[in-house]
């Protein structure tokens, strides 16, 4: 008997067409169920009637791995095609940086080029400046040094300080010098700032003047002497008052004895008149303990500081030799 099929004998026959699909969608489900969170998918949906729908294809699906089977099928493939060109098209055309890719060079270094700083100062206008000659008798040709203003926080040299900035020289092939100057306003106008390369004498020069300092309008007035640097008084000063509180009033001082009583407020104080007729002033009161004792004359032969003198001894009586 021949076999209908092309198979080994006790095998099943050769899947149809029909079979192989629904195999391949359960492996695809099981696949996509393992890699794929529903929860991000912005086409899942699921409706009323507990069934899932695909929004961009507009099919129902009776459970989760039907719609996964369904994500992985070409005409979900196709539509999310047609979806990214449609929205390609749509979107408005971004114009691309031109970003240019400049290799460094690599050149021998040959030290650092002599420099001289002037100091100068305007009595007239108050200002500050710096005059920076640099020289570069090895520049290479037709090049011309460069100078460049780097903020405290940008170098990685010395601690960050927010008073100074740092002004560079550079030429090829010399090392970069800079140096450091207070961080103030610099004065921009052409007469007060300007650089200026010579080439016969291979010499950059560069002055720039500083900006004067408004005068500070809120600055605190100084603090009395005896003071410490908290506000706080020395050993002592009173405690401090509260804000707020009104200074307390100046002790009052008695006046002093056998003196006329102060004169009221706006009239001039008042004067004793003269005695009259040339008559004496009356004798002071007698004390209150009479009048002063006579003092008792001290006995002869006394030494002051020396003990006193002892009685002479007697017996008693019937002790008479």
């Amino acid at each position: 008997m021949d076999r209908e099929w092309g198979s080994k004998p006790g095998s099943g026959g050769a899947a149809s067409a029909q079979n192989e699909a629904i195999d391949r969608r359960e492996r695809l489900r099981r696949l996509a169920l393992e890699t794929i969170d529903l929860a991000k998918d912005p086409y899942f949906m699921r409706n009323h009637l507990g069934s899932y729908e695909c929004k961009l294809c507009l099919t129902l699906h009776n459970n989760e791995g039907n719609y996964l089977a369904h994500t992985q099928g070409k005409r979900h493939q196709t539509n999310l095609a047609k979806r990214a060109a449609r929205e390609a098209k749509d979107a408005p055309a971004q114009p691309q940086p031109n970003k240019r890719k400049l290799a460094p060079r690599k050149s021998v270094k040959i030290g650092r080029p002599g420099y001289r700083v002037t100091k100068q100062y305007d009595p007239d206008t108050k200002q500050h400046s710096f005059l920076f000659e640099i020289g570069y008798p090895e520049i290479e040709d037709n090049t011309k040094p460069r100078h460049r203003f780097m903020s405290s926080y940008e170098q990685k040299v010395e601690t960050w300080d927010k008073r100074y900035q740092y002004l560079l020289f550079a030429a090829e092939p010399y090392e970069i010098i800079g140096f450091k100057i207070p961080s103030t306003e610099i004065d921009k106008s052409a007469d007060k700032f300007f650089s200026y390369w010579d080439p016969d004498k291979k010499e950059y020069l560069l002055q720039l003047y500083f900006k004067p300092r408004p005068p500070e309008v809120n600055k605190p007035p100084p603090a009395p002497p005896g003071t410490l640097p908290n506000g706080t008084g020395g050993p002592g000063a009173p405690p401090p008052r509260p804000p707020g509180q009104a200074p307390p009033p100046p002790p009052q001082v008695p006046p002093p004895p056998h003196a006329p009583p102060p004169a009221p407020m706006g009239m001039p104080p008042r004067i004793p008149p003269p005695p009259i007729g040339g008559a004496q002033p009356p004798p002071p009161p007698p004390p209150a303990n009479g009048p002063p004792r006579p003092m008792i004359p001290p006995p002869p032969n006394f030494t002051p500081g020396a003990p006193p003198p002892r009685p002479p001894m007697q017996g008693f009586p019937g002790q008479q030799q």
